[in-house]
């Protein structure tokens, strides 16, 4: 032992055993188009050791589809970057872990296009480098017998085998001068039209123009980058088959924002825009990110970006209750000296310390620092709102019951003079709309029960239980409402939009911020006030309508916030985790809870008889 850990003898290096199961394993992970991003990296980055400007191209292998009759359309990039000898080759592509740039676990790892792209074309990638005027190819692929990714032999002229042979130049790229790539991506078979977007792509037709754009936030100076449009129309069509530039998200936010900035945060940057209200917002769509969503942001690329209804959860959460469709934020991580900030090996999410970025944590903060023009934007976009305030009267009818829901009357205070039970908390959030901030992190305070010794039972199978600090916790007498905020929102005032996951569903509550949107547009809602319309005497007047749905919004509305209030009350017992609370407060969930008609329908009647008279009996 003491002759080993000394350094006697030479170690014995690892090797890798069934290394096709590895990158079949490690492609897995990949998102179904990474392999864009993976070719398109190399390619800048071969462009950038010229030390010159240049261009990558995403097009047709119309050299090959000419030769070979109109056979099957391939794919290819072309870059003008510094090119490969053959030698050169036969190392950076056919060893896993080998890349022309330098490698790091904040740079290039050398594996992105063996694991993206290979893996996503068994029958072939076919390199065509030319360095010096030399051009030479080699082709990567996976043996049909024995299952092995490497390079392919090739027999020559003079009886030789070798895994790269020489080109001429009537092969070669236009685009390319003295140096310079191309790769063809020859798919799974033969005969596949790799041209064509996979069955995962958006916007089929404009596919690698889309995921590029939406990809990278910008390129950087002296680049520019052209994807292939339009390819099954004829090519003399330069209307319709043509090169589309590719310029990142940043440029057309930047062209299409009516304001923008920056909001340095605890670790984070937050970029913003509030994009104009445009035909642009959703015609654009087709080649870029043009209405609002959410991305975390490093060295110029776009990781865990959220758009459509997970978008819209992710900006609620950031405050960002209403107009929503014109809001774009990008979030740059800061890490300290301590912290590690890099992206897993596959490149589909950023990590800080290994971990997933705190979005919660940054939400909070943001919540609470947004920029003065943009809640000036939220605040101009709810003023659409034209329900009433019910939540008076809401209190007013569960005030003599509320020891019923055991809501909380301390909340944790390090120099409270209190002790209070943790399990009996039950969390209320800040809303933009209270007037007040929670005292927590992460868009919740705490609010505890009635005072307890704070011990639990049934810990076994642990022994440092027994060395638990008894007492409960530090805790200060709350005056914190635990009524959530609620607004009706629906499609007809603009408050919300039809696709932003609540269509067809009662309501959607943004727990983080103890806020209810409820949707006015609801089916349930509309039927009732529908019903208790027409059974009214026609004596009444115009507004009619109006009144009872008012009277019906706010039936349905305390339904809602009794269930709220009535989940969160759960929190913290043994049987009821976050996922648990999460799944009760759901839009679904919010649904079923107002799924019982008869009493909202017998109160909405006996208030509609106070007010004008008997109603028509039911038919």
């Amino acid at each position: 032992m003491n002759h080993a850990s000394g350094g006697g003898g030479k170690p014995l290096p690892m090797s890798v055993d069934k290394i096709s199961f590895l990158l079949d394993r490690l492609g897995a992970d990949c998102s179904p188009l990474q392999y864009l991003r993976e070719l398109t990296q190399n390619a800048i980055e071969a462009i950038q050791r010229t030390g010159k400007p240049g261009q990558v191209t995403w097009d047709v292998d119309w050299t090959q589809y000419d030769l070979g009759g109109g056979g099957p359309m391939k794919v290819c990039i072309i870059d003008t970057g510094d090119g490969m000898t053959g030698d050169e080759m036969i190392q950076f592509i056919n060893q896993l872990s080998s890349s022309g740039s330098e490698q790091s676990f904040t740079g290039n790892y050398g594996v992105g296009a063996k694991i993206a792209a290979a893996t996503k074309n068994p029958a072939g990638m076919i390199y065509q480098s030319w360095k010096n005027g030399d051009g030479y190819m080699v082709q990567l692929e996976k043996n049909s017998s024995s299952g092995e990714y490497g390079l392919r032999q090739w027999p020559l002229k003079d009886g030789t085998y070798s895994y790269f042979i020489p080109l001429d130049d009537a092969v070669k790229p236009a685009e390319i001068g003295d140096h310079g790539t191309k790769v063809v991506l020859m798919g799974v078979n033969k005969s596949d039209i790799t041209i064509s977007p996979p069955p995962e792509a958006a916007s089929p037709s404009r596919w690698i123009s889309k995921y590029l754009n939406t990809r990278y936030f910008q390129f950087p100076a002296g680049m520019t980058i052209k994807a292939r449009e339009g390819w099954d129309s004829p090519r003399t069509d330069k209307d319709r088959n043509l090169l589309r530039t590719i310029a990142g998200q940043k440029p057309y936010l930047d062209q299409h924002a009516i304001a923008s900035g920056v909001e340095a945060l605890s670790g984070v940057k937050v970029h913003w825009w509030i994009l104009k209200d445009e035909s642009a917002i959703s015609n654009n769509s087709g080649f870029i990110d043009s209405a609002g969503h959410v991305a975390a942001l490093y060295q110029n690329e776009l990781y865990d970006r959220a758009t459509a209804r997970a978008g819209t959860a992710l900006l609620q959460r950031f405050g960002i209750l209403f107009g929503y469709k014109f809001i774009v934020l990008y979030v740059e991580p800061v890490p300290s000296k301590s912290q590690s900030l890099t992206t897993n090996t596959a490149r589909t999410t950023l990590l800080l310390d290994g971990e997933k970025l705190p979005w919660d944590e940054w939400a909070y903060e943001f919540r609470a620092k947004m920029p003065k023009r943009l809640a000036e934007f939220v605040n101009e976009k709810a003023a659409a709102l034209s329900e009433k305030d019910y939540t008076g009267n809401i209190k007013d009818r569960l005030k003599n019951i509320m020891d019923l829901y055991k809501v909380s009357r301390y909340r944790p205070a390090p120099a409270g003079v209190y002790l209070s039970d943790e399990l009996s908390a039950v969390h209320v959030g800040w809303s933009p709309f209270s007037g007040a901030k929670s005292e927590g992190g992460g868009g919740t305070g705490k609010h505890v029960g009635a005072e307890s010794k704070g011990q639990r039972d049934g810990e076994i199978g642990n022994i440092y239980h027994l060395f638990e600090k008894k007492g409960g916790v530090p805790s200060e007498k709350s005056a914190a409402d635990p009524f959530p905020i609620v607004k009706w929102v629906s499609v007809e005032n603009g408050t919300r939009d039809a696709d932003d996951g609540m269509e067809d569903k009662a309501a959607t509550f943004i727990r983080g911020q103890n806020t209810l949107l409820a949707n006015a547009d609801f089916r349930v809602f509309a039927d009732m006030i529908s019903r208790l319309t027409k059974e009214k005497d026609t004596g009444s007047g115009p507004g009619l309508q109006d009144v009872v749905r008012e009277i019906v919004h706010q039936w349905f509305e305390q339904a809602l916030v009794e269930t709220v209030i009535g989940i969160q009350q759960l929190s913290g017992s043994k049987e009821w985790g976050p996922e648990e609370i999460e799944r009760a407060l759901s839009a679904e969930a919010l649904t079923s809870a107002v799924m019982q008609r008869y009493h909202v329908y017998i109160a909405c009647r006996r208030e509609l008889g106070a007010r004008f008279g008997k109603l028509a009996a039911p038919s």
